[in-house]
């Protein structure tokens, strides 16, 4: 045999075991894919590849990790139809996320040969493009949402905070503000806060250090503490301390911790604390009832520009010469006249009267059918005349009278003025040796008012006398600013009631067992103390049934049985409900809405729709004390460019 064809031969040879091989090979791979088959339709897929050095690598991939767009393809069949791929029964066709898997076959060998190569499998993703594209789109969508659920958020939040401040109350009295230093932040002025309290500490080792005799450490705990009441000063913050306060507020913690453990007894310093505290107590106690005094006195202080309006309308008043002209002036009929719409006020306050008279005037329909009575005392008589003289209504009638000018109006007809006559009351206002108003209590207070000393304050128990040629007369203190037309009042029929008022009771508020002391059997016997009080500021009285039922009468008999103070305290609304007991017809709410001098959490909107609102209590809106968010409803009715007032410097 040649040469040629041995090598002919061998070739040959070599070819067929190569065939030989490679039908193996791929026989042990079908055999391997059969036993792998059923792990793959449950739970993976695998992925069969052969590296640069000709070694056969396995991979898996969890079903539940792939998408529905994934496809499986036969890798001994490379170029099956779609219709022939082979999809997984049972548990893959019930499993909501589905599987989509390639596989190309390749027969690409490391030297670029096609024929030698062995098949592997390969995963690609057709979709995954598309399934990235979409997820972004779902981010960026859920991003523009969140960005306009929190430009939404933004907007509520704007308009919420718009509408607290616009009903914001700026004057809060007895309470913390909300804008105080402290609510900006727990940690706010600490320096202050920790200063403070090592004052109280120091107080409390200092004092059981003198007890125990330990001179030295108690002198040394007194420098600290008085050092520290240097350096605090009367700061109010952390800005307002010097620089050193926090190296001295170390130094006050070094001398506490050396106190601590020398001296520290857990049952005397409770002892201690419980005795501070108690002195605490007692010192609040008092500066509540001095702070009761100052604002009662405050309250019922008359004000410099309102005195100051007096004095100037009372001094044009004598020299412009309007005094010599009363003893002249005819009588205007409509004061007496029936058929009009008649008011009364009595009041010492020039500048209230006129904002009464001024919104009653400006609310009117027909404001030329409406009296207005005024009376004054002495002392504000020529100042009223004078205000009224230039800055009368222009179509409604005024009338302004001196109380001293009532002769019929005497200690031996008026009850109240032969009380405030005797010595027992002007001891109890003036003698020194009687418990002062602080040390009294704040219940009492408000009865030392020296309105209860006036007699314009008890004038309203004589209507009748005052205008005996009228039928029916509007009561209205001068605290009260009036927003409607008030003549239907003079329409409503009172079903032979002597006064019409709004009731103020609410459950067991303002009732009778408030204002009478039921302890006394004359109280007690005659009236019942869950009886609903009322309020006077606006009263409509029918002075018709006033006379037939002698109320004037039943006035005097309870008011001289109360001589020595032992059925009321001072004032004339508990009088009132005595002589208007069953005789007092209540009138709607919105006539009249009290409060506006005391409350501030009162109904906006009742405020608004009432006819009458009334600034009963100490915060008068003509004060610096009033509420901020009241004081609107009465300072529209001021002409605060009137020449008196602004010589005055009274303004907004």
């Amino acid at each position: 045999m040649s040469v040629e064809s041995h090598k002919q031969h061998r070739t040959t040879e070599n070819f067929k075991l190569t065939v030989r091989c490679k039908i193996v090979l791929d026989v042990l791979l079908l055999l391997l894919l059969l036993v792998l088959l059923p792990l793959f339709l449950h739970c993976t897929t695998i992925q069969i590849s052969n590296d640069h050095h000709g070694n056969i690598r396995l991979g898996s991939v969890k079903m539940g990790h792939l998408s529905s767009s994934w496809l499986f393809h036969n890798p001994l069949r490379p170029n099956t139809n779609p219709s022939q791929l082979v999809t997984p029964r049972d548990s893959l066709q019930n499993d909501s996320t589905g599987m989509e898997e390639s596989a190309s076959y390749s027969t690409t060998n490391q030297s670029g040969e096609t024929e030698n190569q062995f098949p592997h499998v390969e995963f690609t993703s057709p979709a995954k493009l598309k399934r990235q594209s979409l997820r972004q789109e779902r981010r960026a969508q859920r991003t523009l949402d969140l960005i306009q659920q929190d430009k939404e958020s933004d907007q509520q939040m704007q308009e919420a905070a718009i509408h607290k401040s616009i009903t914001f109350e700026n004057s809060v009295v007895g309470k913390y503000s909300i804008w105080r230093r402290d609510y900006e932040s727990p940690n706010a002025d600490a320096i202050l806060k920790l200063m403070r309290d090592q004052i109280i500490m120091s107080k409390a080792y200092s004092h059981i250090a003198k007890s125990k005799n330990a001179t030295n450490l108690y002198l040394f705990l007194m420098q600290q503490s008085r050092e520290n009441q240097r350096v605090l000063g009367k700061a109010t913050s952390d800005a307002d301390l010097p620089s050193r306060a926090l190296e001295q507020a170390k130094v006050m913690g070094h001398a506490l911790s050396l106190a601590k453990d020398e001296l520290y007894d857990c049952h005397e310093l409770a002892k201690k604390f419980r005795a501070m505290l108690q002195s605490t107590e007692r010192n609040v106690d008092g500066l509540k009832k001095k702070g009761t005094f100052l604002i009662q006195l405050a309250a019922k202080t008359f004000p410099k520009p309102l005195h100051c309006l007096s004095l100037q309308l009372a001094a044009d008043y004598f020299l412009l010469g309007f005094n010599e002209e009363e003893h002249v002036v005819k009588k205007d009929a409509k004061f007496e006249d029936p058929s009009l719409y008649h008011y009364a006020i009595f009041s010492d306050n020039v500048l209230a009267t006129s904002v009464v008279v001024n919104s009653t005037v400006l609310n009117a329909k027909e404001p030329e059918k409406h009296v207005f009575h005024i009376v004054t005392d002495k002392l504000n008589f020529a100042a009223m005349k004078m205000w009224f003289r230039v800055n009368a209504p222009a179509d409604a009638t005024i009338q302004v009278e001196n109380i001293n000018d009532f002769k019929w109006l005497n200690s031996s007809y008026c009850s109240v003025l032969r009380q405030l006559e005797s010595a027992r009351l002007k001891e109890y206002y003036f003698k020194a040796n009687h418990p002062s108003s602080i040390s009294a209590g704040a219940d009492n207070l408000k009865y030392r008012n020296p309105k209860y000393l006036s007699m314009l304050n008890h004038l309203r128990f004589y209507l009748p006398e005052v205008y005996p040629k009228l039928d029916k007369i509007l009561f209205l203190d001068d605290d009260i600013v009036v927003q409607k037309d008030l003549a239907p009042l003079w329409e409503v029929d009172m079903q032979g009631k002597v006064n019409g008022a709004v009731e103020t009771c609410k459950e067991s508020f303002h009732r009778f067992d408030k204002y009478l002391n039921f302890s006394n059997p004359k109280i007690s016997e005659n009236f019942d103390a869950g009886a609903c009080g009322w309020a006077f500021g606006m009263n409509m009285f029918d002075l018709r049934e006033w006379r037939k039922r002698n109320i004037t009468g039943i006035y005097h008999y309870w008011q001289d049985l109360n001589e020595d103070r032992t059925l009321w305290k001072l004032g004339s609304l508990p009088p009132g409900l005595i002589t208007f007991y069953n005789l007092t017809y209540a009138m709607e709410r919105s006539w009249h809405v009290l409060g506006l001098g005391y409350d501030p959490a009162l109904n906006q909107t009742a405020i608004e729709n009432a006819a009458v609102v009334h600034y009963n209590g100490n915060y008068k809106p003509w004060l610096g004390l009033a509420f901020a968010k009241y004081k609107p409803y009465w300072s529209k009715y001021v002409k605060y460019d009137n020449p008196y007032l602004r010589l005055c410097n009274i303004n907004e």
